[in-house]
C-alpha cells in the first residue's frame, strides 16, 4: 500500500495519472475506511476499482489518498460483521450501498489473481479479458446527444489517450458531433466535438498498431482535441471515413502541398510547418513512443546574431547525432568491435519514451509547463 500527498489549494484530487502505466481505471462506489487508530468515526469517499490497485480517496480534503496495490494484498474477502486481524495490515472498507459487496468482492478477486500471474502477457490478457467483458456490457447513453434530433450513423468501443494514461469507453458518432463517454464516468462529463469545428484528422499507429485516430478541431498542429485508439483497424477506419467525408463537403482541408507553399512563401513558420511534417510522419504528443521530433542542425549557440552565411554555423550534416561526438563515437566503436553477432552501434532510440518523458520532467522543473497544458516537442532531434 502508499499514500499519495494533496495539496488542500486544489479543488479536485483523484486523477488517472495516479495509476501505474498501461493500467485502467474500472469503478468507484461510496464507501467508508474503517480505520484502526481508534477511532470510532469512519472516513467517508470513494472506493475505486482499478485493474491492477484499490485507491480510496477520502472526502475530507486534509487527508491522504490511499493506493492498494493488489498484487501486494495477501487475501480479500467479505467480512460480513468480522472484525479483521489487528496484528496483521489489513484494510477494511463498508460501502454504502451493501448490496454491491459480493460483486465488488469477486471482481477484486479476479483482478488480485490477474496481478499475481508470473507472466507478463497473461497478467495483460486476463485484465483486457476483464475490460472487454464491462464494454461489451455497457452502451453509449444517447441521452447525452445535443440534440433528439441527431441521427447516429456508428457506435463502437475505444480508448480516450494521452501521456501515460489511457481511458476506455464508448465512442459515438453523429450527422453533427463526434461523442465520447468514458465507462468509468471519469470524467463525468461525455466529451463531444462538433464536426463543424473539426479541421484535421489523422490515423495513427498506436503501440506500432494502425489503431489510433486524431482528431484536430484548430490550426494549431501540436495541440489535438482527442486522440481514441480503438480495437480493431476496422472501426477506426469507418469513423476515419465518416468524418473525412464529412470535412470534404464542408471544410476546405489545408493539403500537405498547400502547407509546404505556405512556408515556402513565408506565410508559416519553420516551427509550424516541422510540426505539420511531424503529424504526416506519424507523431504526436499523445504518444510518448512517437513524440515528435526536430532536426538537429545548428552549432552555433553561443551568437548573439545566428549569420546563415558560415558553414560553422551548422552541424555536420554528413554524420548522424551519434557521431557528432569523437570520444564517444570512439567508446561506441570499442563496444561494437568487441560484440558478438548481431552487432548493433546504438543499443536505443532516440525517440523512447524515456528520452521523452526525461525531457518534459527537465521542462516542467524550468516553469514553462502549465497544468493540463499540451506538453511542447523538443528542441532536437532527427526526423
Amino acid at each position: 500500500c502508499g499514500f499519495l500527498t494533496h495539496s488542500p489549494s486544489l479543488t479536485f484530487r483523484f486523477s488517472l495519472l495516479l495509476l501505474d502505466l498501461e493500467e485502467y481505471y474500472f469503478e468507484q462506489h461510496t464507501a467508508y475506511h474503517m480505520t484502526s487508530n481508534g477511532s470510532n468515526v469512519p472516513n467517508r469517499g470513494s472506493l475505486k476499482i482499478c485493474s491492477k490497485s484499490v485507491i480510496f480517496e477520502p472526502d475530507e480534503v486534509n487527508k491522504p489518498i490511499l493506493k492498494i496495490p493488489l498484487k501486494d494484498c495477501k487475501r480479500i474477502e467479505g467480512l460480513e460483521g468480522k472484525e479483521g486481524n489487528p496484528f496483521k495490515e489489513t484494510f477494511r472498507f463498508q460501502l454504502e450501498m451493501a448490496r454491491k459487496t459480493e460483486d465488488i468482492v469477486q471482481t477484486l478477486l479476479q483482478l488480485h489473481r490477474a496481478s499475481r500471474l508470473d507472466k507478463l502477457g497473461d497478467q495483460t490478457a486476463m485484465i483486457a479479458a476483464n475490460l472487454q467483458s464491462r464494454l461489451a456490457r455497457a452502451s453509449f447513453d444517447k441521452n447525452s446527444f445535443q440534440s433528439v434530433c441527431e441521427r447516429p450513423h456508428m457506435e463502437c468501443e475505444a480508448e480516450m489517450v494521452s501521456p501515460l494514461v489511457t481511458n476506455p469507453g464508448h465512442v459515438c458518432i453523429t450527422d453533427c458531433n463526434l461523442y465520447f463517454q468514458p465507462l468509468n464516468g471519469y470524467p463525468d462529463s461525455v466529451v463531444r466535438i462538433e464536426l463543424h469545428s473539426v479541421r484535421r484528422i489523422y490515423k495513427r499507429r498506436h503501440g506500432l498498431r494502425p489503431l489510433g485516430l486524431e482528431v484536430f478541431c484548430t490550426e494549431n498542429d501540436l495541440c489535438s482535441d482527442t486522440y481514441l485508439k480503438f480495437y480493431n483497424t476496422k472501426d477506426r477506419d469507418e469513423l476515419y471515413y465518416y468524418i473525412a467525408t464529412f470535412l470534404e463537403n464542408h471544410i476546405a482541408e489545408h493539403t500537405a502541398e498547400s502547407y509546404m507553399l505556405q512556408w515556402q512563401r513565408g506565410h508559416i513558420s519553420n516551427y509550424q510547418y516541422l510540426l505539420h511534417l511531424n503529424n504526416l510522419a506519424d507523431r504526436s504528443v499523445n504518444d510518448l513512443s512517437q513524440y515528435p521530433v526536430f532536426p538537429w542542425v545548428i552549432s552555433d549557440y553561443n551568437s548573439l546574431q545566428l549569420d546563415l552565411l558560415n558553414p560553422a554555423s551548422f552541424r555536420d550534416l554528413s554524420k548522424p547525432v551519434g557521431a557528432l561526438n569523437t570520444e564517444r563515437l570512439e567508446r561506441l566503436l570499442d563496444r561494437y568491435r568487441d560484440m558478438p553477432e548481431p552487432r548493433f552501434m546504438y543499443g536505443s532510440h532516440y525517440s523512447s519514451p524515456g528520452y521523452v518523458l526525461f525531457y518534459l520532467v527537465r521542462v516542467g522543473d524550468n516553469g514553462t509547463m502549465q497544468h493540463n497544458a499540451a506538453p511542447p516537442p523538443p528542441p532536437h532531434g532527427l526526423l
